[in-house]
């Protein structure tokens, strides 16, 4: 299974362009790809954006949002 976070790259089209959308420097995309370190909470939500939902703010860090809500609760 992927990482959520290799899927975001790759809906961004790659590691430089989710860095360019986000305002930071690649190398910070490199790492979070890598597992060095995690992707910080304060990124989920851009980076939800930036996949236009495809990789959610509860793909990339459930211990901190949640599970993602299932469609009857999200009703």
């Amino acid at each position: 299974m992927d990482k959520p976070i290799i899927r975001a790259i790759n809906a961004a089209g790659s590691q430089s362009a989710l860095s360019q959308f986000l305002g930071v420097h690649p190398a910070f995309v490199s790492q979070w790809a890598t597992g060095r370190r995690p992707v910080p909470g304060r990124w989920c939500i851009p980076i939800e954006q930036a996949t236009g939902g495809a990789v959610t703010r509860h793909d990339l860090r459930p211990d901190i949002f949640g599970e993602a809500p299932t469609k009857t609760e999200a009703a």
